[in-house]
């Protein structure tokens, strides 16, 4: 057996375990698409607590893929943008978006018929 492909050293399920989680796809979306967000208007976009998207966004920037720049100001500024890591995950989700909205439009149409 290759190593690389040994139980918890393959390369493929790292990078799936990160990307893992409710929410965390498209917080890395979110933060592709409209760019650095603060951490309140990401709460606006996704009916989750503050704590589960604080876990989220911990997650993602211990994975080295969300930088948190944080400005000592009154209120505190706290803003989250991807890191070129981050950023380099776009096609792989663009094309994981294609299929699963594909499989999602032929499982619908498989139960309606």
């Amino acid at each position: 057996m290759d190593l690389e492909h040994e139980a918890g050293k393959c390369p493929m399920d790292s990078l799936l375990r990160q990307l893992m989680g409710p929410w965390t796809t498209y917080i890395l979306w979110v933060l592709e698409t409209e760019g650095p967000q603060r951490f309140g208007r990401l709460k606006t976009k996704m009916p989750i607590s503050a704590k589960v998207l604080t876990d989220r966004l911990r997650h993602l920037e211990s994975a080295g893929l969300v930088h948190r720049d944080y400005e000592a100001s009154v209120p505190p500024k706290v803003t989250y943008s991807l890191t070129p890591r981050g950023h380099e995950l776009r096609n792989a989700l663009d094309e994981l978006d294609r299929v699963a909205r594909r499989w999602h439009a032929e499982d619908t149409a498989r139960q309606a018929g």
